[in-house]
């Protein structure tokens, strides 16, 4: 039974056109009647997300990711089905309805944000009594002011088992829940289950997303013993790669870039002295997600990340992300400190300043780091650098930017403007070549999902897998034929755990003479069923399809059942074998 009526739904989605609630994620661009571009989902270099303005969907050729506006919204902001809707709704200025529909998981998380708040309010309190005094002295030592402390919510976890678990428990909060919000642990000895505190005698960081809700923690040692830091792992409100840390405070700033560094102490040393538009990414690399999320609040990033080897690696791959969604970026070169709280600390927040101004954009910091070890006073150095400086400007699709450092290397190196600018078409042509034969190669394998192929293993046969997916896809494209069919298939005659439960909301909704728009599907499937249902709906049927072609797929269906009485393995069949299931006969 649906939650939401098909007239609200309808509503809505006619209020929330699919291209207004994509675009300030996805930069697209028209081609034809649809629109493109680079998949917000995964990272990418040539567009393979596509919009579908007549279907009001969309569909990324690349990852597989499809759906509609709740499905979009769902996914980009880490949302569950009626959050989803109540963002588009507030987006849109529709009222939700107060009654008639299913909250139990939105209540569940709103207690998961309560249950955090009052963490941190717990570790803010333990940090200012004697428990805490070693724990305050560790800020303080880094230069934290108290409004510093008070402003980030800054606290400690004391060296005690279940401190925090004794005083939650008093708040009513049960040791399930704490252990889902991952506050706590627990081990099982000899059948008996027993939970401790998750963070014991460490400083701690609560991590605020940008409507102001404390979503994860981040402890740190006094010392230097290991694990250094122990972070929140992914629970109902917090997903790591979605995470950065300032974001609720940098979005404010009157300046129109952020600070990229590589930890929350860096970034709040940044803000303590005067640089409120410093973030840092949580327990992990940059992601594309959350390059994607930083593109809404910023037109420039500038990237300040440690000095050492994994600094420079991570600074690479973060400049990768960043300039494949066209997001403008400088990356500041740390001289006389390995991170930006050193260089505060013997310099102070002037030289720091500084070295943002005088930061080399993505290209000057990759022709830089091409130079290192090469002698430019010998033909081999010279020819070895040019090689690498023409790989590093063939990246770029600015005309501008390769007349520009094609004319400075030129002039450097004393080497013909022409030759330059020709090696470097001449390995973008190439390149460009090779990614979009990768592409077209790549494609059938990634348009299928892994919850769809794991589905699968589970069917009959290969023609059976095949005739439920077309007999699924002609009925989405004509519902009239359900009528002539109808006593001849059921849901019971399905292999495909998939097709079958999609077949099932199918055919109910043709019964029940309901709109079959993809958004009146997105309340009853997760976001990855919907992935095989768009794929379904975009790859169409056979030509010729009629109701002949329906019968011969029921009959397929119905005789390789009754033939096949024990199941297949498919998931040891070859690739090839299992590509051969979506390709037309």
């Amino acid at each position: 039974m649906a939650r939401f009526s098909d007239e609200f739904l309808s509503e809505l989605r006619m209020r929330c056109d699919i291209e207004q609630v994509i675009s300030p994620y996805v930069n697209l661009k028209r081609r034809g009647k649809n629109l493109v571009g680079l998949c917000p989902f995964h990272n990418e270099k040539t567009p393979s997300f596509t919009v579908y303005p007549d279907s009001q969907s969309f569909y990324c050729f690349g990852c597989g990711a499809g759906g509609e506006a709740i499905g979009f919204i769902r996914r980009a902001e880490n949302l569950d089905f009626t959050e989803a809707v109540r963002y588009l709704c507030y987006k849109s200025g529709m009222v939700m309805p107060s009654e008639g529909y299913d909250d139990s998981l939105s209540q569940k998380r709103k207690r998961m944000y309560e249950i955090n708040k009052e963490a941190a309010r717990f570790f803010n309190s333990c940090l200012f009594s004697e428990k805490g005094k070693d724990g305050l002295e560790y800020f303080k030592s880094r230069g934290y002011k108290k409004g510093t402390i008070t402003r980030f919510g800054l606290g400690y976890a004391p060296n005690e088992w279940r401190a925090l678990l004794t005083y939650m428990r008093g708040l009513g909060y049960s040791y399930e829940e704490l252990y889902e919000a991952n506050l706590a642990n627990r081990s099982n000895k000899d059948g008996k289950i027993s939970y401790y505190d998750s963070f014991r005698n460490r400083v701690m960081v609560p991590i605020i997303d940008v409507r102001g809700n404390v979503v994860a923690f981040g402890g740190r040692v006094l010392d230097d013993s290991k694990p250094k830091y122990i972070n929140t792992s992914d629970t109902l409100v917090y997903k790591k790669s979605l995470g950065v840390f300032g974001l609720n405070f940098a979005k404010n700033s009157t300046e129109k870039t952020l600070i990229l560094v590589e930890g929350y102490m860096d970034a709040i040393s940044l803000h303590e002295a005067g640089f409120t538009n410093a973030i840092a990414c949580l327990g992990t690399a940059l992601t594309s997600e959350m390059a994607h999320l930083l593109s809404r609040y910023a037109d420039e990033i500038i990237l300040s990340y440690d000095a050492d080897e994994a600094g420079q690696k991570a600074t690479e791959r973060a400049i990768g992300i960043l300039g494949s969604i066209g997001m403008k970026l400088r990356v500041v070169h740390l001289s006389g400190g390995k991170d930006p709280d050193e260089i505060l600390k013997k310099y102070g927040p002037e030289r720091f300043r500084s070295l943002i101004d005088g930061a080399a954009n993505d290209i000057e910091f990759e022709l830089l780091k091409a130079r290192d070890g090469l002698d430019l006073g010998t033909s081999d150095g010279k020819m070895k650098y040019l090689e690498k400086a023409a790989q590093i400007l063939s990246k770029t699709r600015s005309e501008i930017t390769r007349d520009i450092y094609s004319s400075r290397l030129s002039e450097e190196l004393q080497v013909s403007k022409e030759a330059i600018t020709a090696r470097i078409k001449q390995i973008s042509q190439r390149s460009a070549k090779k990614e979009k034969d990768d592409f077209f190669r790549k494609l059938p394998q990634q348009s299928i999902s892994d919850n769809t192929k794991t589905a699968l293993a589970n069917s009959t046969n290969l023609k059976t897998v095949r005739a439920e997916e077309q007999l699924v896809a002609t009925l989405f494209k004509n519902p009239d034929y359900y009528r002539h069919i109808e006593n001849m298939v059921s849901a019971e005659d399905f292999s495909v755990p998939l097709y079958k439960r999609i077949f099932s909301l199918l055919t109910e909704k043709i019964k029940e003479h309901r709109s079959l728009e993809l958004t009146f599907f997105s309340e009853e499937l997760s976001p990855s069923e919907m992935d095989t249902l768009v794929k379904i709906s975009k790859d169409g049927v056979n030509s010729g399809t009629n109701l002949k072609f329906c019968e011969d797929c029921i009959a397929a269906m119905k005789s390789e059942k009754e033939k096949q009485k024990a199941k297949p393995d498919l998931s040891q069949i070859s690739d090839e074998d299992f590509l051969s299931l979506f390709r037309k006969k």
